[in-house]
C-alpha cells in the first residue's frame, strides 16, 4: 500500500511510519519542516514539505494522489495556544479530507482524542482543542466520499507498548502507550470493515490484531 500521513514527524506518526514501512508499505510523512526529512528517511519514510496551516487542498492533494490511504495524525501539541489548536487540530484535518476527496482517496483514519466533542464546553486551552477535534472528527463523517474511522486514544503514555488494547465504541478513560496507538493505526489503515467507525482506545487485554478484527466484525 501506498500511505500518506499527514503530521510525519509526530509522536504517533513516527512509530506508525516505521511500523508500515517495516512490513513493506510505501509511505509519505507530511512535514512542515525540511529539518525533520532526515528523520522521516531513517525510518524508511519519503517526506513530504509542505504546512498544512497554509496549503491549498490542490497543494495537498498533489501529494495524496496514487495513494491507498491517507491518515491524519497531525497536532498543534501541548505547547501552542488555542489558536493553533483551530489552525491545525481542526482546519489542518478538514483541509486533508477535502484533499483526499480531491484526490480519490477514500480510506482515511483520523488520530483524535478521547473526550473530543463540537459541543464540549469551557475556554481552557484543553476545552478548545477537544473542541476542536470533534468539530474536525464531524467534518470528517459528513465526507460520503471517505471510508473514514476515526480514533480516539486515550492518555497517551511513552511506555513500552504490550500489543494489548481495549479497542471499542466507548472505553472510558484510561491510559495507552503510544507504541501501541501506532500498532492499533497500522492494522485500520488496511482494515476497511471498520469505515464508518469511531472507536475508543485504552490499554487492555486483547492483542491488538485480535480487537481490530473485533470491531471489524471478523
Amino acid at each position: 500500500m501506498r500511505i500518506v500521513i499527514a503530521g510525519g514527524h509526530g509522536q504517533i506518526a513516527l512509530r506508525l511510519e516505521r511500523l508500515l514501512a517495516a512490513r513493506g508499505d510505501e509511505v509519505v510523512g507530511i512535514i512542515r519542516k525540511a529539518e525533520q526529512a532526515d528523520d522521516l528517511r531513517q525510518a524508511g519514510v519519503e517526506p513530504a514539505v509542505l504546512d498544512l496551516e497554509s496549503a491549498s487542498v490542490d497543494e495537498v492533494a498533489e501529494r495524496l494522489r496514487g495513494a491507498d490511504a491517507a491518515v491524519f495524525a497531525a497536532g498543534a501539541g501541548p505547547g501552542s495556544g488555542a489558536t493553533r489548536k483551530d489552525t491545525v487540530d481542526k482546519a489542518a484535518a478538514v483541509l486533508f479530507a477535502d484533499a483526499a476527496v480531491a484526490a480519490g482517496v477514500r480510506r482515511f483514519v483520523v488520530v483524535s482524542s478521547m473526550g473530543a466533542d463540537p459541543r464540549h464546553q469551557g475556554d481552557e486551552i484543553f476545552d478548545v482543542y477537544l473542541r476542536a477535534k470533534g468539530e474536525a472528527d464531524a467534518y470528517v463523517r459528513g465526507l460520503d466520499a471517505l471510508d473514514w474511522t476515526i480514533l480516539r486514544p486515550g492518555q497517551l503514555t511513552d511506555d513500552a507498548g504490550t500489543g494489548l488494547v481495549r479497542l471499542e465504541a466507548r472505553t472510558g478513560r484510561g491510559p495507552v502507550p503510544r507504541d501501541d496507538v501506532a500498532g492499533v493505526l497500522a492494522e485500520l489503515v488496511d482494515t476497511s470493515a471498520t469505515a464508518g467507525l469511531t472507536l475508543e482506545l485504552v490499554s487492555g487485554s486483547a492483542p491488538v490484531s485480535v480487537a481490530v478484527k473485533s470491531v471489524a466484525g471478523n
